[in-house]
């Protein structure tokens, strides 16, 4: 007998015994030598091109006995099982179809019973990334809906073990957005922060978080732990004191906030949930998490959520349907103002919101039209905060830009005219813009004023422009626009712009060519900014010099004649 046939048999003796009733059978991975003999074994069949069929048919029926066994004892286990199962599936992977075995089970118990439980061992979730990465086409041809199904359990493994992973995770990405897990996944990684202190949380009530499931907190005592937690973040009593008359007190806010956690530590997609951060509970906690210092994981974690925003909102773009698309705006909408309370975290997540928002209404102007009722709502609640504002400010541009939707939605920009004129009445007749009326020093008192200023000027260019492109609503845009220039408010940025819109209004060439649609479409030949001189000889435009020199007064200083500069019919 050859060295290598002494290796062969020497191996599949060692697996065999593991995958029988032996004093390893409780616990396979304890065994030292079991998870060399397993790589070996694989490599075997790898490597006998001729016999390779016979080998694996051979070992087969071992390994997959071992991994039963192996699967069967995580629930007390005394090593992580992860490598050795991560290793077996690699097996299944390649010679599955040898064999007739379908992985998608094994997939689908490896990322239940092992990987919810390991998910915390760096090990664990390194060699974990790496299968995936090794196996990604493989995995998205053959099981396109297992990833899409197992990112919350794949996010908490970046959530937990941060930056040192994140190149390999940013590979691993794409394969979880799928139509099923688009719009859920978009608040799971807005969250990402919240999850990493849920999970610190349980980590310092329980212990390390190897070897455990979060997943089964619905089903044990875990409920019980975070309600203490909870407990602490309000009274600041640690979670034996057992407060005299606290109890009575939070329950009825433990049992709101309850679902939001178990909502965030959930395993699997199940689908859009709503994510009640208003609740006291949860805002207790955040408060609790901004009083205190950051740890590192967090402080990763929130440079890192960012960047998987971007690859996000990219695959969006490029791969997502419109009707996904237009379901994720509101959403986006509606997370702009809740977000995890760390300054520039919420200053790189906004600006990444809005942006992808105003690409999307970009790509298909329709939006607009299809999303008036959140459009509107989002425009009556400019004041609430600055946040808000900065929202309705970008809603404002994106109204006017595109026409409200287009030619073919009228009835849509009317409503949407409608909204913008009452929050130009508003702000005409209030003071207040962006806060509530607390205490106003006169530093507060110039950023209201700057606020309604900005606010203002593109409130009033929204309305001219969809005056501009929906031509029956010229009469009430120049009423609108007539109240701004004749009010005379302290900025005179506003009262002047409101002044050069109508003045562009009585000359519907030039007010086309400023302010019209921003791409050509809909019977509108040219873009905003530019003049077709070939009909200057039947259009006015005899005015556009001084609409382009601004505030210049006085006679013009310019030295050419329109003769000059207009096409001669010959």
């Amino acid at each position: 007998m050859s060295d290598r046939e002494r290796d062969w048999d020497f191996y599949l003796r060692t697996v065999s015994n593991s995958a029988r009733d032996s004093s390893f059978a409780n616990d396979p991975a304890s065994d030292p030598s079991l998870l060399h003999a397993v790589k070996k074994l694989c490599d075997f069949c790898r490597q006998e091109e001729k016999s390779s069929e016979d080998l694996v048919a051979r070992v087969y029926p071992h390994i997959n006995k071992l991994f039963q066994r192996s699967t069967a004892s995580l629930s007390q286990p005394t090593s992580p099982n992860g490598i050795l199962l991560l290793v077996i599936l690699q097996f299944f992977l390649d010679f599955g179809e040898v064999v007739l075995h379908d992985a998608d089970p094994s997939l689908r118990t490896f990322f239940r019973s092992c990987l919810s439980r390991e998910f915390a061992d760096p090990v664990v979730a390194a060699a974990t990334l790496d299968f995936l990465n090794v196996n990604k086409n493989k995995l998205l041809f053959s099981f396109p809906n297992l990833l899409p199904q197992f990112f919350p359990l794949l996010l908490k493994l970046i959530a937990w073990n941060g930056e040192k992973l994140e190149k390999a995770f940013l590979k691993v990405f794409p394969g979880l957005v799928s139509p099923g897990s688009f719009l859920p996944l978009f608040p799971s990684l807005v969250d990402l922060p919240i999850l990493v202190v849920a999970l610190e949380k349980v980590e310092r009530s329980s212990g390390s978080l190897i070897g455990s499931s979060i997943a089964s907190i619905q089903k044990s005592a875990a409920p019980e732990m975070l309600l203490a937690l909870m407990d602490e973040a309000y009274t600041g009593s640690t979670i034996g004191d057992g407060g005299g008359d606290s109890e009575s007190e939070e329950s009825s806010t433990i049992d709101v906030a309850d679902p939001v956690f178990l909502e965030l530590l959930k395993d699997e997609n199940d689908g859009l949930a709503e994510r009640h951060w208003t609740s006291p509970g949860v805002a207790a906690v955040l408060q609790a998490a901004t009083n205190s210092p950051q740890s590192d994981r967090l402080k990763q974690i929130l440079n890192i959520t960012p960047r998987l925003l971007d690859m996000y909102f990219t695959i969006a773009l490029r791969d997502a349907n419109n009707s996904l698309i237009c379901a994720l705006i509101p959403i986006l909408m509606a997370r702009n103002s809740t977000l995890f309370p760390d300054k520039n975290y919420m200053y790189e997540v906004r600006r990444r919101l809005l942006e992808f928002m105003l690409a999307s209404f970009q790509r298909s102007p329709d939006f607009i039209a299809l999303l008036k009722k959140p459009i509107v709502d989002r425009l009556g609640e400019a004041y609430d905060s600055p946040e808000k504002t900065e929202l309705a400010l970008q809603l404002c541009w994106a109204v006017g830009e595109h026409g409200g939707g287009g030619g073919s939605h009228k009835d849509a920009a009317r409503e949407l005219f409608e909204s913008l004129e009452l929050l130009l009445y508003e702000n005409l007749s209030s003071s207040r813009l962006g806060l509530r009326q607390e205490s106003i020093n006169s530093d507060s008192s110039n950023f209201r004023k700057s606020s309604q200023s900005r606010l203002l000027c593109f409130v009033i260019t929204a309305i001219a422009k969809l005056a501009t492109y929906h031509r029956e609503l010229l009469p009430r845009a120049r009423v609108a626009l007539g109240k701004v220039a004749r009010s005379r408010i302290s900025d005179s940025r506003v009262w002047r712009r409101a002044r050069d819109y109508l003045g562009l209004m009585d000359d519907p060439a030039i007010c086309l060519s400023v302010l019209g649609p921003s791409r050509p479409s809909h019977g509108y030949p040219h873009n905003p900014g530019t003049v077709n001189w070939n009909d200057g000889g039947t259009k006015m435009i005899a005015h556009i010099p001084f609409y382009i020199l601004g505030e210049q007064e006085g006679p013009p200083f310019h030295d050419f004649s329109f003769p000059d500069i207009l096409p001669r019919r010959r």
